[in-house]
């Protein structure tokens, strides 16, 4: 769905202009013909960016007329793109290494502050997976990355698919952390994954022996499709369950029992809504008591709406700690207040309520 209208104001300017100024052709000064203007959302804010479009303007040249804009602007977004580069690796980093749905990226980027639709999001993700797919093709340069290491340790991994989408299949080097392939397939079938496999093999062996790779092993989550592909693909090739995966089987019971935790702990905080809707009707904002009162509600906010990642970071025990902080900060207050004698600063919010 379109945005319902347009976008606010660019936060950031930037104006770009080709590093030639002279003709390659005929030698002559290739002078400024037009200025074109172009949007760019990165997750720093919305930048305005002005090209300077320089042409030759020596009849006789074969390039006569032909425009030159600025090499810079290739760095910032894909042509015709209205998110920058940045936007699209941040994607495809929340995708391939953490695992993220469609929807949770979305909701991640809302988070840091960009505007942007769900189906945006899938669109930047097939761009994604296009420049992975490029930057991957080139075989020689991917073993002369690797070169020097002793073989690669592949790393196998999918996205359970989303309602409607593909899985997206990574594979990459655990020694150095190179991605080696990544394609999105409508199965997951040992069928499905031998070719894959295949190719990253592929891509690995050179024309002499001496510049062959060797694939000294496979990590993977031990998903029956998997274990049956690489055996016929990567045959005699030592096979391991993620170490992830261990931990999070592991601390299973540990994470219902947190999460519990941290349920109850979030009945007792939910009165920061009451408290932040006086303050914001407060004539003069800059009042220290009213700013110090709204910084410990939002303090609070943020402590609850902080997931963590599970299982290496318990939330519940990282909702306590941080309003243990809080909690700890507000006595600190109340104190200082006392052998003052000032007024009353913010107390603790407690209570129910949204």
């Amino acid at each position: 769905m379109g945005r319902h209208g347009s976008r606010p104001a660019a936060t950031h300017k930037q104006t770009l202009s080709p590093l030639r100024e002279q003709c390659g052709l005929c030698g002559q000064r290739l002078w400024v013909a037009y200025h074109h203007h172009r949007t760019v959302v990165r997750l720093e804010g919305l930048w305005r960016l002005t090209l300077r479009v320089r042409q030759c303007v020596n009849a006789t040249c074969p390039a006569y007329h032909i425009a030159v804009a600025p090499d810079e602007v290739g760095a910032w977004a894909l042509p015709q793109g209205e998110f920058g580069l940045d936007i699209i690796a941040y994607i495809g980093h929340l995708r391939s290494r953490e695992q993220r749905s469609v929807p949770q990226i979305h909701q991640a980027l809302q988070a840091c502050g960009v505007e942007i639709a769900e189906r945006s999001v899938t669109v930047l993700l097939h761009r994604y997976e296009e420049l992975v797919a490029l930057r991957l093709g080139d075989a020689v340069g991917l073993r002369e990355r690797l070169a020097g290491q002793g073989g690669v340790i592949l790393a196998l991994d999918g996205l359970q698919p989303d309602v409607g989408h593909e899985v997206l299949w990574v594979l990459r080097d655990v020694i150095s952390g190179q991605p080696l392939l990544a394609r999105s397939l409508l199965g997951a079938t040992a069928d499905d994954l031998v070719p894959l496999l295949d190719d990253v093999r592929a891509a690995v062996t050179g024309e002499r022996a001496e510049d062959t790779i060797a694939i000294c092993g496979v990590i993977s989550d031990g998903q029956v499709s998997i274990r049956h592909a690489v055996a016929r693909a990567l045959p005699g090739v030592p096979h391991q369950l993620c170490q992830f995966h261990y931990l999070r089987d592991a601390a299973r019971p540990i994470f219902e029992a947190d999460r519990h935790a941290k349920k109850e702990l979030k009945k007792r905080v939910r009165g920061v809504r009451p408290i932040e809707r006086p303050l914001e009707g407060q004539s003069d904002p800059s009042d220290p008591h009213t700013e110090a009162a709204r910084g410990y509600c939002l303090a609070v906010r943020s402590a609850l709406t902080d997931d963590g990642r599970p299982p290496l970071a318990a939330s519940g025990l990282q909702l306590k700690g941080r309003l243990e902080a809080i909690a700890d900060s507000l006595d600190r207050v109340e104190q200082a207040r006392r052998l003052e004698g000032g007024p009353t600063e913010p107390t603790e919010p407690t209570g129910q309520g949204g």
